[in-house]
């Protein structure tokens, strides 16, 4: 589907990366005392890396509805809390024994196994405690909304759920509707949250709501694509993890279910149906359609 828009995503994911940097760096705490460690490696797990795509769908979301800027970030900055300690936790040799995240040593690598644990441990509670504050939103009953909804995409019915599958994925005994099951909990529903925070924020109708929704399940799939087809395709320095570690470990995926060309249409095809979704708002919706072709063509 070939969009006709002025907006410059490049130049919006380098505005929203620095600005959602500069609000982890001031809600993480500064080390200091007995805590210094532990705050230390929270902060090196959360700043200077990664897409920030998560944050930036909050912040895009947001911008359909006119919610303030300051709002919007501190819920992008929840997200990417959960975000960050979903991914230390999967490093763990107790999970996907990776060595390498964005660039450089993972968590448990530059510190240690325990250390790793109680980052995660850490960032958890701090987003909700983000939500929490009324400077995310002056609404008690909207915070409150936010808190459930990310603690529902992100718990045992969510992003947790995905990750347990993921790993009796590694039997290979999968097919494609069990692995797409497996990507929607463990990538779509953080997605989801993503996209309909806006909504939340701006009580929107439920319209809106379901197309947002829609939107970011497709968007969630076609991104599990591409990042299978990187794993395969991909080069380590490039992407920043070790690569093709799915296929040695004989884990079922799309690209080992699909083949690697149906799977490249496959995720074209999910990402051009995402953006069908957003007909409803018109071209203030151009730069999460911009998002769907970003997410299928990046190379890392």
């Amino acid at each position: 589907m070939k969009l006709v828009s002025s907006v410059d995503l490049d130049a919006e994911l380098d505005r929203a990366r620095v600005e959602i940097e500069q609000t982890l760096d001031r809600l993480l705490p500064i080390p200091q005392d007995g805590e210094a460690r532990l705050h230390e490696a929270m902060r090196y797990a959360t700043l200077d890396g990664g897409k920030r795509l998560r944050p930036f769908m909050v912040l895009a979301s947001a911008e359909l509805f006119s919610i303030s800027r300051s709002s919007a970030l501190r819920v992008a900055a929840a997200v990417e809390c959960i975000h960050c300690y979903s991914l230390v936790h999967d490093d763990l040799p107790a999970m996907d024994d990776d060595k390498l995240r964005r660039g450089r040593p993972t968590v448990h690598v530059a510190f240690d196994d325990a250390t790793a644990i109680l980052v995660g441990d850490g960032l958890l509670p701090l987003a909700f405690e983000i939500l929490t504050d009324a400077e995310t939103h002056a609404d008690p009953k909207v915070r409150l909304e936010l808190i459930k909804r990310l603690a529902a995409a992100s718990g045992a019915h969510g992003m947790v759920a995905g990750q347990m599958m993921d790993m009796v994925a590694e039997r290979g005994e999968f097919g494609i509707g069990a692995i797409t099951r497996l990507q929607r909990l463990k990538t779509g529903e953080l997605f989801a949250f993503a996209c309909e925070a806006g909504a939340v924020m701006a009580k929107a109708d439920s319209a809106s709501h379901h197309a947002l929704h829609a939107y970011a399940h497709d968007l969630g799939l076609a991104f599990q694509i591409a990042d299978d087809l990187l794993d395969v395709e991909g080069r380590d320095e490039e992407v920043g993890k070790a690569l093709r570690k799915d296929a040695e470990a004989g884990k079922a995926t799309f690209v080992s279910i699909l083949g690697v060309e149906r799977a490249r249409s496959q995720a074209s095809l999910l990402a051009d149906q995402a953006i069908r979704h957003l007909e409803m708002f018109d071209e203030r919706a151009d730069i999460l359609r911009k998002t769907a072709r970003f997410v299928v063509e990046r190379r890392k």
